[in-house]
């Protein structure tokens, strides 16, 4: 019983001193991390709204739409030059956090895949030009469709081979991020 007793205040000083030396480890490097993601996110932003010079939150209400977590306004001098919009549409392992760029004249200008859980070697891939750059000059007036061959209408998307799933997810929050933008943001060009 004494044996007992020991082992298990031996045990409860180790994992004490354990959750202390995590939570420490935790409190030094949660400012570097969200340093580091603040500015992947300015990256992104800067990559797929080119025109853009400065970003700032946008103050429109997402709440209504639970699938835009977050909308940026990027401007050049005084004028709107487009809107960087997160997404995170779920794909075949996880959520797929995407920015969407979209000109204020109507058109995709990029996305930046900013996190995502997908397949090595499949799903894992959607950042790779090859397939982000797919995006690019797309029109917000119809939704983007995913297609298994070389596209021939300007509102497609070719599929990913092995990753149709992936290819979809991404080209979902793309369309809802047009839909927001057509419902909400077309026409505030201050």
């Amino acid at each position: 019983m004494k044996d007992n007793i020991k082992l298990g205040l031996i045990l409860l000083l180790i994992t004490g001193i354990a959750g202390f030396l995590l939570g420490g480890a935790y409190e030094i490097t949660k400012a570097p991390i969200a340093a580091s993601v603040a500015s992947d996110k300015q990256t992104a932003m800067k990559e797929i709204l080119p025109d853009a010079d400065k970003f700032s939150n946008s103050d429109v209400n997402i709440k209504s739409n639970a699938k835009i977590l977050e909308v940026n306004v990027g401007t050049k001098g005084t004028k709107i030059a487009g809107y960087a919009i997160k997404v995170a549409p779920k794909g075949y392992a996880g959520p797929i956090e995407t920015m969407v760029g979209i000109s204020s004249d109507g058109k995709v200008t990029g996305i930046s895949i900013l996190a995502h859980t997908e397949t090595p070697g499949l799903g894992a891939n959607a950042p790779e030009p090859a397939f982000s750059n797919e995006y690019k000059n797309k029109p917000t007036k119809e939704d983007l469709e995913v297609v298994k061959v070389v596209p021939k209408k300007d509102n497609e998307i070719q599929a990913m081979t092995g990753a149709t799933i992936t290819s979809k997810a991404v080209t979902l929050g793309v369309n809802d991020a047009i839909d927001f933008y057509n419902s909400s943001l077309k026409g505030d060009k201050k």
